[in-house]
């Protein structure tokens, strides 16, 4: 008999494993939204657009930089699993 107390099929939180995908997404999340002001800021003046639409096309790039990060941590999460079998 197992003198063990866990249960099998238990899961944890791997740490290691979720620090670092953190730590990928707070640096890889400064250059795409830094990138999606400047593009927006710089295709506003490109294109001659005033305040508000370059305002509304830096919002319209976040927003993609939004989807961006989250198939970014998706497809992290998948070669570094944030939990693991005890």
């Amino acid at each position: 008999m197992s003198t063990s107390s866990t249960t099998p099929g238990r899961r944890e939180i791997a740490w290691p494993s979720v620090i670092t995908v953190i730590s990928a997404a707070i640096l890889i999340g400064a250059e795409v939204f830094g990138a999606a002001f400047a593009g927006g800021w710089a295709l506003a003046i490109l294109f001659g657009l005033d305040e508000l639409a370059a305002h509304i096309l830096q919002a319209v790039l976040f927003g993609l930089g939004v989807l961006i990060m989250i198939g970014f941590v998706r497809g992290a999460q998948r070669v570094e699993p944030f939990t693991r079998r005890v």
